[in-house]
């Protein structure tokens, strides 16, 4: 063994063993192992940064992007209606979204629908008080298994392919994964259905901020415009439409003030409302009813450009210039530029109109404003800010439109008509072109630690290759190989496949180990098909770290999930896949030429 060798193999050992203990936050500890390998000679100072121009630092950060755009567009709300009643149990829930996940990643890249669905379990763990940190792991394994399933679901099926074709003159097609990979799938499932369990207890994952604080329900004024579904319905459709979360207080029609209005009420065009919820619950009613917020008399639209102009909550304090004064009378608008949207008031309900509502201290207020001037208004407020929340009160949505965006990158995907980089990077355009997210909030909603590690693990992991580590690898595996039966070899392909996968990322993992497989195959006088489907299998379902797949990756910051949390559920699974996927490629791929 080599000085280099020695030296990249201590370097990832090293960074392996620092993202198990914890103690350091993992986009440092990439830092730290990148920069050791650049002193220690093993990166070049010109490779040093290449990482960060990789396609999955453009795959993940796209995907991040599409899916918020996607979790914001409503859609997501009306396709969990109809289900979400009967998903009260965490294994419910688990078996659902991870079976969806899965059958969708067969003909799509397994992280696209994992970014389609991911909002889908946001909603579930929101509803129903539990926590996507026991959701988001399983169904990121369930699109790598989903992915085994056909050509089009994961690179390494693609790889390997188009390695048979120049190794053996006839690549595999669309469907000759599909009889090993759809059990291996449909097996997984079942077994993430209860192995959630292994995951460890108490942990809320990410954390939102609207569970941060716990308010109560905001009051908020809105009219109905001639254009809206509402008109000739009655009050209880804004109840069902809400699923019980948003309640109309009060119901104005011209100078008739009716409160507690009954269910069977009819709203017509020009009715003002008093409604009282969550402001999600708002948001969600106001965008598929095309209610419009009123912000009360004496306001105007704010002069800034639209990614600057947003919402903001804040306490009223005792020293405020509002206190026993409404928006109306102390002229809001005209002196911050700021709209009143909401108001909550502890242990109370406001019936009356948010222009003339007098405010106390203590009031909790949502105001809408340019972002960059905000902060000063609400200091000559002597207002409060709270820490920023995903308040999205006041902002349309764009429906059906990210979700076909998505659509669209994902049959161009599948078609082989772009990579699925440039895919989802397109898709990203598109969906600020459209408006489905300002650039603020793009900004917002990409992880960019999670950018970070990968950008500077990349080159750590490469030094593997170029300093001969892979080679040697191979070498060692070619020797263990020796005497044992077809099965075995095969066994201890596809655990190599996934034992280097974490270091290597999967598409680089086959290109290393597939030649080796198909070579041992042929010495050994074998069909070197099940050896080089084992590499596949073993390359494509990497469930032991967050790093050696992108579908990983994605889910580690939006669960708060740690590094040691991926062995736990991910060892029994790739062992089931191992001890299953072997027989299984043997019983579809006999080992006789």
């Amino acid at each position: 063994m080599t000085t280099p060798q020695i030296l990249a193999f201590a370097i990832v050992g090293a960074m392996m063993a620092l993202f198990v203990w914890g103690r350091l936050r993992y986009d440092l500890v990439a830092l730290l192992a990148l920069f050791t390998a650049v002193v220690a000679g093993i990166v070049p100072y010109d490779k040093a940064f290449s990482g960060f121009s990789d396609d999955i630092v453009i795959i993940v950060a796209s995907a991040l992007l599409v899916s918020a755009a996607v979790q914001r567009s409503g859609i997501v709300e009306i396709l969990l209606r109809p289900i979400a009643p009967r998903l009260t149990s965490t294994t419910a829930q688990v078996t659902v979204l991870a079976g969806l996940v899965a059958l969708l990643s067969g003909f799509v890249k397994n992280i696209g629908a994992l970014a389609m669905l991911m909002p889908v379990a946001f909603q579930l763990a929101r509803k129903n008080n539990t926590s996507v940190f026991y959701l988001l792991m399983p169904m990121a394994f369930a699109a790598l298994l989903g992915g085994i399933v056909t050509l089009v679901g994961t690179s390494p099926n693609v790889i390997v392919a188009r390695m048979r074709g120049e190794l053996l003159g006839e690549p595999f097609e669309m469907f000759d994964f599909t009889p090993v990979g759809a059990c291996l799938a449909l097996g997984g499932v079942i077994f993430l259905a209860f192995g959630w369990r292994l995951l460890p207890g108490h942990r809320k994952g990410a954390a939102s901020m609207d569970e941060a604080f716990n308010l109560e329900d905001y009051t908020t004024e809105v009219t109905i415009p001639d254009e809206s579904p509402l008109v000739g319905k009655s009050v209880g459709e804004i109840e069902r439409l809400s699923e019980g979360e948003v309640e109309v207080l009060t119901l104005l029609r011209l100078r008739v003030r009716i409160n507690q209005p009954p269910a069977k009420t009819k709203l017509r065009a020009g009715n003002m409302l008093i409604l009282v919820g969550q402001p999600d619950a708002l948001k969600r009613v106001t965008d598929e009813t095309k209610l419009k917020l009123v912000r009360g008399e004496n306001t105007g639209e704010i002069d800034a450009p639209e990614d600057d102009i947003g919402v903001m909550e804040a306490i009223v304090t005792e020293q405020s210039p509002l206190v026993d004064r409404s928006a109306t009378q102390y002229r809001l608008y005209e002196h911050h530029q700021v709209n009143l949207l909401a108001v909550s008031r502890s242990g109370r309900r406001i019936p009356h109109r948010i222009g003339s509502t007098r405010l106390r201290a203590g009031d909790v207020i949502v105001l809408q404003g340019n972002l960059n001037t905000m902060p000063e208004a609400l200091g000559e407020l002597r207002c409060l800010p709270l820490a920023q929340r995903n308040v999205q009160l006041g902002r349309g949505r764009r429906g059906l439109l990210p979700v076909a965006v998505l659509a669209f990158a994902m049959l161009l995907m599948a078609v082989g008509a772009v990579p699925v980089a440039i895919a989802f990077f397109g898709a990203a355009v598109v969906i600020l072109l459209i408006r489905a997210l300002t650039l603020r909030e793009a900004y917002e909603v990409v992880e960019w630690p999670l950018l970070v590690m990968l950008g500077a693990i990349i080159p750590v992991s490469d030094a593997l290759r170029t300093t001969g580590g892979t080679d040697l690898i191979a070498g060692w595996l070619s020797a263990l190989s020796q005497g044992l039966p077809p099965t075995g070899a095969l066994a201890l392909m596809m655990a190599a496949a996934m034992a280097v996968t974490p270091f290597l990322n999967n598409a680089a993992a086959v290109l290393v180990m597939a030649p080796i497989a198909a070579g041992f195959a042929k010495n050994l006088g074998y069909n070197p098909d099940p050896f080089l489907m084992a590499v596949a299998i073993g390359a494509a379902c990497d469930f032991l770290t967050p790093i050696g797949h992108q579908c990983n990756t994605l889910v580690m910051s939006a669960g708060g999930y740690r590094f040691g949390d991926y062995a736990r559920l991910g060892a029994p699974l790739s062992i089931f896949v191992l001890v299953v996927g072997v027989p299984l490629i043997a019983l579809f791929w006999p080992f006789a030429r």
